[in-house]
């Protein structure tokens, strides 16, 4: 089956006037132009295409690669508005549309819009939308504490950014956690720091090295910042109080805290141990 608004391996069928005919292995074809024809090229050779409607409305596969592709978030420049909707730069002769029911705001000529590429069943059309969240979804999470995860800048709220994880579901950076300016539609790697009530994600840029650090060592960073980057538990603490407070075991806690005190993130004074501000 030849895949819309997504790369198709497919394999050249004949050579006739207008380009290439390309086939897959159902016996489906489509054109690739001459302008997008190789110099060198043999029949049954296979060419790695993308394909999508032309201006005409015909099925075409060309060998440009766009800036986004179906199922896909990019940041894409507003090229014009008409009466029937917004027409995007997403590096194809044919501009992608995004009628004026898919924009979360009013686009304008010349703005950058983060967007969601689908296909339109009605039309078949690949169509975009400014309205991503509507394409995420947490009921049912892919992610767990501590897993590396790749994130697109989504839109700023009163307490940090909203991010894309993994272009399936919806995560927040708090702001207190963000050291480096962010733009909407920046593409970064980040953790999953935490996952909260109705699977909220809370996400982190790793500036600390989440990665390396095991849950007990996590739950005490935790635990600081909730209380104002001092806890009053050293080795010494009973392991009746560190139970009571952190429910893990002294031999745990002393082990976390010697792993975050050789990572530099906290210091261990005389009557508890206290966070160290980056």
């Amino acid at each position: 089956m030849i895949h819309i608004g997504e790369y198709n391996t497919l394999t050249i069928l004949r050579e006739k006037e207008p380009g290439l005919f390309l086939s897959d292995d159902e016996g489906n074809e489509v054109l690739l132009p001459n302008r997008y024809v190789p110099e060198e090229f043999k029949i049954w050779d296979e060419l790695e295409v993308f394909v999508y409607l032309d201006n005409d409305e015909r099925l075409v596969a060309v060998t440009d690669r766009p800036y986004i592709t179906k199922g896909d978030f990019a940041l894409l420049r507003c090229n014009d508005v008409t009466k029937h909707g917004a027409f995007l730069d997403w590096g194809m002769v044919k501009e992608l549309f995004c009628p004026f029911k898919e924009q979360a705001f009013k686009m304008k000529k010349g703005g950058w819009y983060l967007v969601h590429c689908y296909l339109d069943e009605e039309t078949n059309r690949l169509v975009a939308s400014s309205k991503t969240n509507r394409f995420l979804d947490n009921k049912e999470l892919t992610v767990k504490p501590f897993d590396e995860v790749d994130i697109i800048v989504s839109h700023p709220s009163d307490i940090g950014m909203n991010v894309i994880v993994n272009k399936t579901h919806l995560g927040l950076i708090y702001k207190d956690e963000i050291f480096k300016d962010l733009s909407v539609g920046d593409k970064l790697k980040g953790i999953v720091k935490k996952v909260r009530r109705n699977n909220k994600l809370d996400i982190s840029l790793g500036q600390i090295g989440y990665r390396n650090i095991e849950p007990n060592s996590q739950t005490i960073l935790d635990e600081l910042n909730d209380y104002g980057g001092f806890l009053e538990l050293t080795d010494k603490s009973s392991p009746e109080d560190i139970k009571e407070t952190l429910q893990m075991s002294k031999k745990s806690f002393k082990k976390a805290i010697g792993s975050l005190y050789k990572q530099r993130l906290i210091s261990i004074e005389e009557n508890g141990i206290r966070l160290i501000e980056k």
